[in-house]
């Protein structure tokens, strides 16, 4: 019996395509975790989801002019980012509202633009993604991509890390801050893209943003933080990618539900800041309170 389960759950291995698309999961998760981690340090949570949705019109675009369809959502992506901080540092509204502007214009451009566009190509893959379409040229961009992002953050880890928690103090050293502030973007940009051809525009942002808020809840860490992160987000995307060749569903949406389901449990057991914790400080501090002498 134990024999027959233990085949069974081991034959999605004797497949190179499901090897393939699992070693694709781990190393898009991995590398979304390590960004994630800057993301929701600096706050930039909804820049993540900014660029993921402006790419939309750089990918249609890319295929009317006959360009690879990633260096069009590059573009896009890095427009998107560059025109945020240029509206930002020229007038009162917040960064955040900003984004919200740029993004949701950028996105709706993309969806006219698919509606005006005939291609024989699917554009809905670029927004619901798909691990096991992805060809060899696209699995070697991804895998470049990955590499430099990681290699890039590895080098700079220390400087991208003070700016996100002391820009003023970053500048007063003599970092150059408008060059870091960039760099993160670049990457931002690059990591997006490489996402959204294995788990598509709109779960891309669940990647960039779950992995960094579990890791943040359970230690005050930078270094044990990227480990958890990544840790989680390897998990998560080889369960998730594991699991959609029994139930034969989406992949990227059985791996953004495994990191929510994570994310939820953290709430919850987080030894610093999750709600069992917070319940039992609260209580000692009333027991604490009804013993002392009044």
């Amino acid at each position: 019996m134990m024999t027959l389960l233990a085949i069974d759950l081991l034959e999605p291995l004797q497949y190179g395509f499901m090897v393939q698309m699992l070693i694709l999961a781990a190393l898009i998760g991995a590398v979304c975790a390590t960004l994630s981690c800057f993301l929701v340090l600096r706050g930039w949570s909804l820049m993540g989801d900014a660029i993921s949705h402006a790419v939309l019109p750089g990918i249609v675009l890319a295929y009317v002019v006959g360009l690879p369809l990633t260096v069009g959502a590059f573009i896009a992506g890095m427009f998107c980012a560059a025109a945020t901080g240029w509206i930002k540092a020229r007038s009162a509204i917040k960064e955040d509202t900003v984004m919200g502007i740029v993004f949701t214009g950028l996105f709706a451009l993309g969806l006219v633009l698919m509606t005006l566009v005939k291609s024989d190509i699917h554009f809905d893959h670029v927004i619901l993604g798909s691990l096991l379409g992805i060809e060899k040229p696209q699995m070697i961009q991804m895998f470049i991509t990955c590499g430099l992002t990681l290699m890039v953050v590895l080098i700079k880890r220390k400087d991208l890390l003070l700016l996100c928690f002391d820009p003023a103090q970053a500048k007063t050293i003599g970092l150059n801050t408008t060059f870091l502030y960039y760099l993160l973007l670049t990457l931002l940009a690059a990591t997006t893209v490489a996402a959204l051809q294995a788990v598509g525009i709109i779960l891309t942002v669940a990647m960039l943003i779950t992995p960094g808020s579990i890791a943040l809840m359970w230690t005050n860490r930078f270094g044990r933080m990227l480990w958890i992160a990544v840790g989680c987000a390897v998990f998560s995307s080889v369960l998730g990618a594991y699991m959609s060749y029994f139930i034969d569903n989406s992949t990227a949406g059985f791996i953004v539900l495994i990191q929510s389901i994570l994310f939820a449990i953290t709430v919850v057991i987080a030894p610093q800041h999750g709600l069992i914790a917070r319940w039992r400080r609260v209580n000692a501090m009333l027991n604490q309170q009804e013993l002392s002498p009044r």
